[in-house]
């Protein structure tokens, strides 16, 4: 697809792998899944894929047919169906394709084992519910689960959990003291660890870890940027300015004139908006950056449009550019202050991208 619109969200394969290569740092003893759900947080699961494909140790999604799809594209390492099986095709390409399947509830298993014959090879995920409260077995339906599997040939079985709070003050003890209280006398692998808890818990990282936003260069913390835990930004939203109006004092900007200018302006019109993905809840004050220089939106966020402050950025007019988060080549703007500003977080604005969108991959 081509466009003459000048925005474009440009994904940087170095900078994935050097996320990748940093989980794998953090966690050296584990291997690691890299998750490629949401069409990799928004950043394209094939450009993804093709990025990692020669470093990842395994791939982790949602949908069975995208794992199939990687399959029949050459992929051989371990992928891992992060919500399990949803009918008896799925659990059928299980074992014809060699995937592992996380197993959640008995209905999930009796599917499993009902579809694929006793003497083909299974590899599972037991999720335990340590308390999140999502998805997940009990203590009693654990060990309902390794007796139904222990008494099949070739089943390999890991025990998994999911962590609430990793990104957070109360951390992972609790729900790590439960996971082991569960796991009893368990000796086989185990996987743990989202990007949080690679970060921040070592005790979790086990046999595999999970890192999924941090592959994509942002931080699973508030408080603590993604710079500073040494991440690089994959994604680079960019546009250009398509209009500049000059503004007298008390003059005001954009549906419901939310904006009020104080005093004389330059207003830069930008060639982004909802329909593209930006959130239209982002606020007068959200950073940008033009030409180089870090500035702010004003008034409300259109469905093609955004309106940012060119008052101190004289030379900005037609063509220039603009980035909206990520390191592009009118600044770094991290994605996580955007997400910030506008009160949500960087995952969700990677994966509301729009696929109008322009896409450039970075070799």
């Amino acid at each position: 697809m081509s466009t003459t619109r000048p925005i474009q969200a440009r994904i940087s394969r170095q900078a994935l792998l050097h996320n990748y290569r940093l989980a794998k740092r953090h966690a050296p003893g584990a291997r690691a899944w890299a998750v490629i759900k949401a069409n990799a947080y928004g950043h394209g699961q094939w450009r993804a894929v093709e990025t990692l494909r020669e470093e990842a140790d395994g791939f982790a999604l949602l949908e069975c047919e995208n794992a199939v799809a990687l399959r029949e594209a050459g992929i051989t390492q371990p992928i891992l169906l992060l919500e399990g099986i949803f009918s008896p095709r799925d659990a059928r390409a299980v074992g014809e394709f060699g995937l592992t399947s996380v197993i959640h509830c008995d209905e999930q298993l009796e599917m499993l084992c009902s579809a694929v014959a006793p003497d083909v090879p299974l590899k599972v995920c037991l999720k335990l519910n340590t308390g999140m409260n999502r998805l997940g077995l009990d203590a009693e339906g654990l060990q309902r689960a390794l007796g139904i599997l222990s008494a099949r040939r070739n089943v390999e079985m890991t025990l998994m959990t999911h962590f609430a709070e990793a990104d957070g003050a109360p951390g992972v003890a609790g729900q790590l003291a439960r996971f082991r209280a569960m796991a009893g006398d368990w000796q086989g692998p185990v996987t743990l660890a989202n990007s949080a808890a690679i970060l921040r818990y070592p005790e979790t990282h086990g046999d595999w870890v999970r890192p999924g936003i941090m592959l994509y260069g942002a931080s699973p913390f508030a408080e603590t940027c993604a710079e500073a835990l040494g991440l690089q930004p994959v994604m680079a939203l960019e546009s250009e300015i398509i209009g500049v109006q000059t503004l007298a004092a008390g003059d005001r900007v954009g549906y419901g004139g939310t904006f009020v200018a104080e005093r004389p302006m330059r207003i830069g019109i930008v060639a982004c908006g909802y329909a593209d993905g930006y959130p239209r809840h982002a606020p007068t004050g959200t950073p940008i950056a033009v030409m180089g220089r870090r500035t702010r939106t004003v008034g409300r966020v259109s469905m093609d449009m955004l309106a940012c402050d060119l008052t101190d950025i004289p030379a900005a007019g037609l063509g220039a550019p603009v980035t909206l988060w990520g390191n592009g080549r009118a600044g770094n703007v991290p994605a996580d202050e955007v997400a910030t500003a506008a009160g949500t977080i960087a995952y969700e604005l990677f994966c509301a991208v729009a696929p109008r969108v322009l896409v450039a991959f970075d070799r």
